[in-house]
């Protein structure tokens, strides 16, 4: 969890930075939005995708045959 807060943190750095510049290349900074955001998407899906596989597993296992 450390990890993703430094690098959270290296994130929000970089995109004060770019802000900071007149000539900022705004195709990087939607570029590393999306990453962002495609990062946090794929986290959450296989999270989830854990979890929801589990229970559907627990349930199948619970039904009679």
């Amino acid at each position: 969890m450390n990890h993703i807060t430094n690098t959270y943190v290296r994130l929000v750095n970089a995109f004060a930075e770019m802000r900071e510049e007149e000539r900022g290349a705004t195709a990087v900074e939607y570029g590393l939005i999306v990453a962002l955001i495609a990062a946090v998407i794929i986290g959450v899906v296989a999270t989830l995708g854990t979890k929801v596989s589990s229970n559907f597993e627990k349930v199948s296992n619970g039904m009679p045959a």
